[in-house]
């Protein structure tokens, strides 16, 4: 044994190919400043070691390095400027030291290899992996870029416009996309990958190889013709302001790193990479992006905490076959579930099982799935006009029309058929759950399980806590959702639960802008372009469809009527009751096509202003007016649910909303925009709407939090 510390160790074996095996205590390596100091020690023992003729890189883990240590960044980043630079010279130097080896250098991969492990290996002359490889760069998605030298590595390795494509979106890649870009050299059997990297360090060794050409071409400057330059990194930075609108600085940084280090020497480019990484951790992007990484963390490890050892759905039944239960059908069955789907229509049935096909089919167009397992997973698919075998299922999903009356009837009806184990739940996105239990004669195996549409794309599930929901019914439903591949948060029973109550004052503040006028197309705009948001609200109802809102707009006006209740013309339930339903009938707010392609276009209405009769008499605020006027009711319902309990912590709120209504990524959710807008800031803005009503009144106990100067995450900047 040439070197060993807790976290790595060099062993030299008798054909003088030493092994670099990373093996950090608990179940994962990462690149912290701990690993980082060993790497230095480990590499100073193989300067000493003579006759060695190369060098593996290997893992002791399932996952070869899943990168830098993340809650490690929170302090580093928080450095002098100056301290900070130089923490990254220094592994720089030491990546620097692992690629100068006198001898030829192979990295064995398995499992995920990203960011700054991703980088690590860029260092070795031959990279080999098994199939179960995910290998990549992800740091522009924590609101920062490469820097431990993939700015500089990446490029020389598999080409510009290759590296830009990688870095800019923040890729990875499986094993076989990688070989392909000539990231990696090969792909090998699992029990095969160290014996093929023995011997190909031993044909490089023996000159069969020509591993010293390999080096040398990453040393280099990037050769791309001026002009060809140009439009490469020209139509990268257009490409990228289209898709972000400007709002992600850390993508348009990395292609300008990229450019002026594209003439440079390896230690120059290195060095722009320092200069230039330093001051995205700055940005309140990287402070809310990098917090929602260590969010995510917390929110799945709170559902697996509240799963428990709760035992795993078997078989699953859905009730209601529309699009909603389709969809859940076929992502019950796609996770390999057997499933029921029952309507009380043969055209409903009809109607499930073609949206479960439409969503297999898109799969299979996308090479994410081949014929046969298509077609195994829609056999896993029953569908059924009565309550046969239905006591069955360990979990049954009621689905059926959102109206009180009806869903009771239908829970009470199905408790009846289950067997005395099985938990049934309702998916409704706004009825009060302890109301649904009404008459139920097993209340404490009853809960909330909220889907949000499209169900195959939408990753939250809002799993509702009734009244006498026992525990053993949350931990089975949590450890249900994530069998279903969801990521479930815990909510208290209440009006729209914790999403659709905060959406629903979101679109109250944004009918009181129309009841005063204001064009909903220029809102859309500016909540769009400025804001963020994937669509604006106006859109957004139109794709939730107009009479589904106006629906669930009673159900919170009667629910929370002292902020909900409509204090001006209710814009939702004038289209509503003029047949505009959104997109589902091609009228709403736009009018929505479909052509033969099934390419969707929307386009605003001239006529809207005939439902809308306020529209015939413009307004034009200011668009910080629009973003306040929409954000303030918003804000202060997520405030309102956190002080009730309805949702448990900060992390989880903004979480949900980012994950169940698409809040801006580089925003992080309200609770940091609230943390970085400052509460006494946010406070004195919302005091200026006072006279707009309830919705713009801020509560109590957020006035006495700015008071004592509380934030909802700790004050430790990125």
């Amino acid at each position: 044994m040439l070197f060993e510390s807790e976290r790595l160790a060099i062993h030299l074996g008798n054909d003088q190919i030493a092994e670099l095996r990373f093996d950090a205590p608990g179940t994962v390596n990462t690149l912290n400043s701990a690993t980082l100091q060993d790497l230095d020690a480990a590499l100073d023992c193989l300067d000493q070691a003579p006759g060695v003729q190369g060098l593996l890189l290997t893992s002791g883990k399932p996952h070869f390095i899943l990168g830098a240590d993340i809650h490690e960044f929170l302090d580093l980043f928080a450095l002098p400027d100056a301290e900070l630079h130089a923490w990254l010279a220094r592994i720089h130097t030491t990546f620097n030291r692992l690629e100068a080896r006198p001898y030829p250098t192979l990295a064995l991969l398995r499992g995920h290899v990203l960011g700054g492990g991703c980088e690590c290996v860029l260092t070795s002359d031959f990279r080999l992996a098994d199939p179960s490889v995910n290998i990549g760069l992800p740091e522009t998605r924590l609101g920062i870029m490469p820097g431990f030298g993939g700015t500089v590595r990446l490029p020389r390795l598999i080409g510009t416009d290759n590296a830009l494509e990688t870095i800019i979106r923040g890729r990875s890649y499986s094993a076989a996309e990688a070989q392909r870009l000539g990231l990696l050299d090969g792909v090998v059997a699992p029990d095969r990958l160290l014996d093929a990297g023995y011997r190909l360090l031993r044909e490089a060794w023996q000159g069969r190889l020509d591993w010293q050409a390999r080096r040398r071409s990453r040393q280099q400057p990037l050769r791309l013709p001026a002009q060809e330059a140009e439009l490469c990194f020209a139509t990268a930075q257009a490409m990228t302001l289209r898709e972000t609108r400007g709002h992600y600085p850390a993508p348009l940084q990395a292609i300008q790193t990229i450019k002026a280090a594209a003439s440079m020497g390896p230690e120059a480019a290195l060095r722009q990479e320092r200069d230039d990484f330093v001051p995205l951790t700055r940005t309140p992007q990287a402070e809310a992006m990098v917090g929602t990484f260590l969010n995510d963390q917390q929110v799945k490890t709170l559902a697996k905490q509240a799963a428990g050892t709760a035992p795993q759905v078997r078989q699953l039944a859905v009730l209601g076959a529309g699009i909603m239960g389709g969809g859940i059908a076929c992502q019950a069955a796609s996770r390999g579930l057997a499933v029921r789907l029952k309507d009380i229509a043969p055209e409903a049935l009809q109607l499930g099982m073609q949206e479960a096909g439409r969503l297999l089919a898109h799969e299979l167009e996308r090479g994410r799935l081949d014929a046969t397992t298509l077609a195994t997973i829609l056999g896993r698919i029953r569908p059924g006009l009565d309550y046969s075998g239905f006591d069955e299922p360990d979990l049954v999903i009621e689905a059926v029309v959102e109206r009180p009356d009806i869903k009771r009837q239908v829970l009470q009806e199905v408790e009846a058929q289950l067997s005395d184990t099985a938990i049934l739940v309702s998916n409704t996105s706004t009825l009060p759950i302890s109301q649904l239990a009404t008459g139920l004669r097993r209340p404490a195996q009853f809960c909330g399980m909220h889907f949000f549409n499209p169900v195959q794309r939408m990753p939250l599930v809002e799993v509702i806590r009734g009244a006498q929901t026992s525990q053993a019914t949350l931990s089975r439903v949590m450890a249900a959702a994530l069998a279903l591949g969801k990521v479930p948060i815990l909510i208290h029973d209440g009006p729209g639960f914790f999403v659709n109550r905060v959406l629903f004052a979101y679109f109250a503040g944004f009918n009181l802008l129309l009841a005063d006028g204001v064009d909903p197309y220029l809102i859309d705009r500016i909540m769009t372009q400025q804001f963020g948001w994937p669509m604006g609200p106006a859109q957004l109802l139109d794709v939730v469809g107009l009479d589904t809102a106006h629906h669930a707009a009673q159900v919170m006006a009667e629910g929370i009527p002292e902020r909900m209740a409509a204090s001006a013309p209710q814009a939702i339930s004038l289209l509503w009751q003029a047949g505009r339903l959104g997109q589902k009938r091609g009228l709403g707010f736009y009018r929505h096509a479909t052509d033969a392609h099934g390419h969707h276009s929307t386009q605003p209405d001239p006529q809207l202003a005939d439902c809308l009769p306020a529209l015939r008499h413009p307004a034009a605020p200011t668009p910080d007016e629009i973003q306040a006027r929409l954000l303030i009711p918003l804000l202060n319902e997520v405030v309102r649910c956190l002080e009730e309990a309805i949702i448990g912590s900060p992390a989880e709120a903004d979480m949900a909303l980012l994950l169940g209504l698409g809040f801006p990524a580089f925003r992080g959710g309200p609770c940091r925009q609230l943390d970085q807008q400052g509460l006494a800031a946010f406070i004195a803005q919302a005091d200026g709407y006072q006279a707009l009503g309830p919705l713009y009144h801020v509560s109590d106990g957020l006035r006495e939090r700015a008071r004592r100067g509380d934030r909802y995450y700790p004050g430790r900047r990125v």
